[in-house]
């Protein structure tokens, strides 16, 4: 009897050695206009090296306040944080709740346009200008986007002064976190819905990769993407953080998102290349960190020039 529960006992002790160990998710925050490209990204990662991302997508302010409440009360947040602006993870790391901050993407602002009314480029502002028509925008402070469309407004004032607060108190603000606007339904694209759906909006400043997904849409084939006349051309960099006491997983996650991988996926959903300024006071550790994202877009460039050889 002693022999064989020696037995059933090396046989257990050999089933314990070989089981795999199970890997934690990772806390992934992002930019809501991040919520196609960064999923991908995230099951790319996971398919790869076999650890699960747990992601949570919304307005890049609210989230940035969401992590500072997680900290406060817990010591602990996301693992990683991809926001659609610099200043909100930058807070973060003046906070001391991040490491540097990386521009590891950019976008642009464009004007989403609903379907017959013939707005162009060189007319767009005439046409934000008129009282018959209904701009919509996301909400600032608590979403990038709706930064970025102020800072157009704010613009326009040099073409013809006193548009800038016009177009401020005509904008609606449709998304981005005002608990005022209209609930859209689960399922729904926003510019779909208040473009062509409910009509709410004429003209929805909005990021050119948003107009893209919208035009992808059931319902928003229609829906015209405008480029910004150059006097009014805003562009979003994009800023991604590793956060303070970030699991060595997190870490390898915002390795993969600056990747040639990583960096695949998020331009086939149309966001650009980013830059690899580093403000001042960020420190080595940000040139270290936006020297590795230049490497990587240097060793891009060479794939390409060897390619059309």
């Amino acid at each position: 009897m002693k022999k064989h529960f020696f037995a059933f006992s090396l046989i257990a002790c050999a089933v314990g050695v070989t089981l795999p160990t199970q890997a934690f998710a990772v806390k992934l925050y992002g930019a809501g206009s991040l919520r196609d490209s960064l999923t991908e990204v995230a099951e790319s990662f996971n398919e790869k090296y076999g650890i699960p991302v747990e992601t949570r997508f919304g307005p890049s302010g609210l989230t940035r306040e969401f992590i500072e409440q997680e900290f406060s009360k817990t010591g602990k947040s996301a693992d990683v944080f991809a926001s659609a602006d610099i200043e909100n993870p930058q807070t973060l790391f003046e906070e001391g709740l991040s490491e540097p901050v990386v521009n590891f993407t950019s976008n642009r602002m464009t004007a989403i346009v609903r379907s017959g009314l013939g707005i162009t480029s060189d007319n767009l502002l005439d046409f934000l200008l008129k009282p018959e028509i209904k701009v919509g925008t996301s909400t600032p402070i608590a979403d990038p986007s709706g930064n970025y469309a102020w800072q157009i407004f704010d613009k326009s004032d040099r073409v013809k002064p006193g548009s800038s607060q016009i177009l401020k108190n005509k904008a609606l603000q449709l998304v981005g976190g005002n608990p005022n606007a209209p609930i859209v339904p689960n399922g729904k694209n926003n510019l779909v819905y208040f473009l062509e759906e409910k009509k709410q909006a004429d003209i929805f400043l909005a990021y050119y990769t948003s107009g893209q997904t919208a035009q992808a849409t059931k319902g928003g084939e229609n829906l015209q993407i405008v480029e910004l006349p150059d006097y009014l051309a805003t562009k979003a960099d994009y800023g991604l953080a590793t956060l303070k006491n970030a699991d060595p997983d997190g870490k390898k996650l915002a390795e993969y998102i600056l990747s040639q991988k990583g960096q695949e996926i998020l331009a086939k959903y149309g966001f650009s290349s980013p830059s690899t300024s580093v403000p001042e006071h960020q420190g080595a550790g940000g040139i270290l960190l936006a020297l590795s994202v230049a490497l990587i877009l240097y060793k891009k460039q060479l794939i390409k020039l060897d390619y059309h050889r």
